[in-house]
């Protein structure tokens, strides 16, 4: 189906984006190639179904390379306690798993097995769950996301950009800031409550089903939705299990595919007649399930709108405790987006005007403080300085990668500071003896010039 697309005259002609133009992923050829065919013809007939998907998925150069997205992407073992180090203790091992992952998928008596829940912290202080489905679960959702992603990424609008390929964070960023150059500087910040946990089943199967008719391939994926919850009691409780009505676990490789294909249609209503693009001249930016809506002016037009549309209309539900409204010509006005801060402040040099100033928000500079709190704990005493030192450079070196558009220099010179006292503390006391630099060696150069420690 896909391999015979039609010859584009001039008028009918696509324009390919990047990720579908460069083998960034590094994918067997004829991968690579079916996903560039895949998008085309979805990009040339934006009202086709695609019909025939599923012998793609078990082909065995996808799933080989689904595999490889895999090993590459690590993560914990499923319900199964499967682990990637124990595929891949032997070749034979590994061709094994695969063939039966292949025959399983060809026969149609594939079936997933439950998904493991884990509960991790979150930037507020609580906790989200987090859905680890198993190794050979993981491989089927890959070799899936592989074949429909070219599809539906034909089209997503520009206004989306997580979990996209060749899409970024800071491409949303650096967004909102043209906006905010042009004038909009309202802004609705908005947040959906529990968004991975409470999307409608039926409503997002219609979405999936707008593009694809392989009964094969709604198959998997329904079966994926309903697959059951795994949730192991500590201290001798027992495993409970349940099943969910809506959602989409958060850890599955679908999932965020999933997630945008849904919220895709909010981004459609929302440039539509009747939506705050046309009645507001109002621009979205979102990021996954974070949004921000920017316009010069945010009336009761725009949220009203939000609100029907969000919860009425897609069963979702917003956070008004978490959703504000921020004009950034007011004074002091903020606006935190993706872990950054968006303010004006007072011209540096003096001058009678004021600069758009990004910076990391107080909450996330509070939140890498905290992981290095836990890295230098009394109980990693036991851990060699050099590893110890590597791994707070890697936490370090990470950090600040995400965070070095606009001005960050106070936040690093403070983190900085911070890492310091705390790492000087913490060898201060890894032993009954008393650590200190050589004689004539000051903490300073110890630290950046012996052990090795990054500064930002």
């Amino acid at each position: 189906m896909a391999e015979n697309i039609k010859p584009t005259t001039e008028k009918e002609r696509v324009e390919i984006p990047e990720a579908f133009m460069v083998n960034h992923k590094c994918l067997p050829e004829p991968v690579f190639t079916l996903r560039k065919k895949l998008y085309i013809k979805a990009k040339q007939e934006p009202k086709f179904r695609f019909y025939a998907l599923y012998d793609r998925i078990y082909r065995q150069d996808v799933l080989a390379a689904a595999w490889e997205q895999v090993v590459i992407n690590n993560g914990k073992p499923g319900v199964d306690g499967l682990s990637i180090e124990m595929i891949r203790s032997s070749p034979e091992r590994e061709a094994a798993f695969l063939e039966e992952i292949y025959q399983s998928l060809k026969e149609k008596r594939y079936r997933p097995q439950a998904v493991r829940r884990v509960m991790i912290d979150k930037a507020n202080g609580g906790q989200r769950p987090l859905g680890i489905p198993t190794l050979r679960d993981r491989v089927v959702q890959t070799a899936t996301k592989l074949i429909l992603e070219p599809i539906f990424e034909a089209d997503f609008l520009d206004t989306s950009y997580g979990f996209r390929p060749k899409r970024s964070a800071h491409q949303a960023l650096d967004e909102i800031k043209a906006q905010l150059q042009q004038g909009r500087n309202a802004i609705y910040d908005a947040d959906l409550k529990a968004y991975f946990d409470t999307i409608p089943h039926d409503k997002l199967m219609a979405c999936v089903e707008m593009r694809i008719s392989d009964r094969s391939v709604l198959k998997l994926i329904r079966q994926w939705l309903k697959a059951p919850i795994e949730e192991r009691g500590g201290k001798g409780k027992p495993t409970k299990r349940q099943r969910k009505g809506e959602g989409t676990p958060q850890g599955g490789v679908i999932s965020p595919l999933l997630a945008n294909i849904y919220l895709h249609w909010f981004d459609k209503r929302f440039h539509q007649k009747g939506g705050p693009a046309q009645f507001a001249n109002a621009r979205i930016i979102r990021y996954a399930d974070d949004f921000v809506i920017m316009a010069r002016y945010i009336g009761t037009g725009v949220t009203d709108w939000v609100e029907a549309t969000a919860e009425d209309w897609m069963g979702l539900t917003i956070n008004r405790d978490k959703t504000t409204i921020v004009n950034l010509c007011e004074p002091r006005a903020v606006l935190h987006f993706l872990g950054y801060s968006y303010r004006y402040d007072k011209d540096r040099r003096g001058r009678n005007k004021r600069y758009l100033n990004l910076f990391p928000s107080k909450g996330a500079c509070a939140r890498r403080r905290e992981k290095v709190r836990q890295l230098l704990q009394p109980k990693t005493s036991h851990v060699p300085i050099p590893e110890l030192i590597d791994q707070l450079n890697q936490q370090l070196y990470g950090w600040a990668g995400y965070f070095n558009k606009g001005y960050p220099r106070k936040s690093f010179r403070d983190m900085n500071r911070f890492v310091q006292l705390r790492l000087t503390k913490h060898l201060k006391r890894r032993s009954q003896r008393p650590y200190r630099p050589r004689k004539g060696v000051t903490w300073y150069q110890h630290l950046y010039g012996n052990l090795g420690l990054i500064q930002l």
